[in-house]
């Protein structure tokens, strides 16, 4: 567990959580509303050398920031399943070699692959959060 005191330390976790990830690793977000999901992806956008303004797809559904690992960043907060994920071409990002992080993950449960690496924020207060970050035995490095 990482407590977090500020935005900057929660998007400080993205960014150290970015060392382990490589091409094809997916990331699952778990979190309530505000729960500082974006700005931990943020620094995992940081960390992987982008420097592009990363900011929530709930609109787009997905926004795509290119480099030496592209970050697809996914927001399924008005999908209503997997399926939904499917039908805007899941499977093809998978494939292209980058990191996808995916706010609202619950919404899309059964989507992931096995060695998927989930992240849940939880509010402790205003500013603080706990983050879990739980990266499956079989994508251990």
């Amino acid at each position: 567990m990482i407590i977090s005191r500020s935005e900057a330390e929660t998007s400080n976790a993205g960014e150290k959580l970015a060392e382990i990830l490589r091409a094809g690793d997916v990331v699952a977000f778990y979190g309530e509303l505000g729960a500082g999901k974006t700005a931990f992806i943020r620094g995992m956008a940081r960390g992987l050398g982008l420097t592009a303004r990363v900011s929530s797809p709930t609109f787009t559904i997905v926004n795509e920031y290119l480099g030496k690992i592209p970050l697809f960043h996914f927001d399924m907060y008005r999908l209503k399943d997997a399926d939904e994920l499917f039908e805007i071409g899941w499977e093809d990002y998978l494939e292209r070699g980058g990191v996808c992080a995916v706010e609202w993950s619950e919404n899309a449960a059964g989507a992931f692959p096995l060695e998927t690496i989930s992240v849940r924020i939880e509010k402790t207060a205003e500013n603080g959060r706990e983050i879990y970050i739980d990266v499956p035995a079989c994508r251990r490095v």
